[in-house]
């Protein structure tokens, strides 16, 4: 890969700066347009950092897209699963990756799955995260990036699992976008709580009052 300026990379903290027992998950969706039709690979790899990691699991699923898999994919480490069914990563050993050859359409979209102990319930001891990235190439050898300003490694986005099992992202591609999945209402933050028992207090009272006159 081509070395290259920094490119601009935008981070954020994903959903919360706690642990949480819950999965951590993500909808991906790529505009693929710029490139239909060019006949090249996707990337997946989930990988511990050098030093004591805890364990993690993370999940590909509902893989779509209007272009088409190609070839014979190519699973390294702790990866089950071919696309477009569920692709399953642990930590468990140092490189955890998948590769496949990929004629592109105008769009491809994911969903992407973090659990664990790691995210759960960090045990304070490790001293390193672990790491996501998702990349794309015009080539079948995966030696040519593409949708992506990260010039260095070629990751369209990568999350990092931290060492107080939040998770951060950091995206280098514009045509790509990761969101929080939707699903049920959340649960109100606990420091919400006060506000609205003060609230509902205020209103019962007022009924009580109207009801005495």
């Amino acid at each position: 890969m081509g070395k290259g300026a920094s490119p601009f990379i935008a981070s954020f903290l994903c959903f919360a700066s706690i642990a949480s027992a819950a999965p951590i998950t993500c909808d991906v969706t790529v505009d693929t347009s710029s490139i239909s039709g060019t006949a090249g690979s996707l990337d997946f790899n989930f990988n511990p950092g050098p030093l004591v990691t805890q364990s993690a699991s993370l999940q590909i699923l509902n893989f779509t897209s209007n272009g088409a898999l190609a070839g014979i994919p190519t699973s390294i480490g702790d990866v089950a699963g071919t696309l477009p069914a569920t692709l399953s990563f642990d930590n468990g050993t140092a490189f955890n990756d998948y590769f496949e050859g990929f004629t592109y359409g105008s769009t491809l979209s994911f969903q992407l799955s973090l659990f664990g102990p790691a995210l759960s319930s960090p045990d304070g001891t490790s001293t390193s995260g672990s790491i996501f990235a998702f990349s794309m190439f015009s080539d079948s050898l995966g030696a040519v990036p593409v949708l992506t300003t990260d010039t260095t490694n070629g990751f369209a986005f990568t999350i990092n699992v931290n060492l107080d099992g939040s998770t951060t992202i950091t995206n280098s591609s514009a045509q790509t976008t990761v969101v929080p999945a939707t699903g049920p209402p959340a649960v109100p933050e606990p420091g919400t709580l006060p506000l609205m028992a003060a609230g509902i207090g205020l209103w019962l009272a007022f009924r009580f009052r109207l009801q005495r006159r």
